[in-house]
């Protein structure tokens, strides 16, 4: 997972401009690439994946009508021709965003869950900062 200014999966390849920040401000849209690899032994399994925004407190973080920011998904992969018995299969995945209710000085955390699993490994904590003052302001 990686935070990015933006990020598209195309063709079986991710396209990021952007990417790899941890310092963000109020107003700005951003997304999150994503590179899944798939078990050899569950890729005909269907997956599910919920991203959730959350404060530094654990809370989920929510927009101007109450509902929480998140995004749910599903993927399912077969295995390619030719690919090597045991080998992971990737899937890799965009999520954009447009600017998100987030507060100056705050901290927050976007956290993957896959199948019911989380993991710390899997989380993007980040900073929202008070905008920089404009040239000439």
């Amino acid at each position: 997972m990686l935070l990015a200014d933006s990020a598209q999966a195309v063709d079986g390849k991710l396209y990021i401009l952007g990417g790899g920040w941890s310092v963000t401000y109020p107003g700005v849209p951003s997304a999150i690439a994503l590179h899944f690899q798939v078990p050899w032994d569950q890729t005909d399994d269907p997956h599910h994946f919920r991203l959730e925004l959350l404060t530094s407190d654990g809370d989920p973080v929510v927009d101007d009508a109450g509902n929480h920011i998140s995004v749910d998904g599903d993927f399912q992969t077969g295995r390619p021709a030719g690919t090597p018995r045991g080998a992971s299969i990737d899937v890799p995945m965009a999520v954009g965003f447009p600017p998100l209710p987030l507060q100056p000085d705050q901290r927050y955390e976007w956290r993957l869950n896959v199948d019911g699993v989380v993991s710390d490994e899997w989380r993007l904590p980040f900073n929202c900062q008070a905008p920089p003052p404009q040239p000439g302001a």
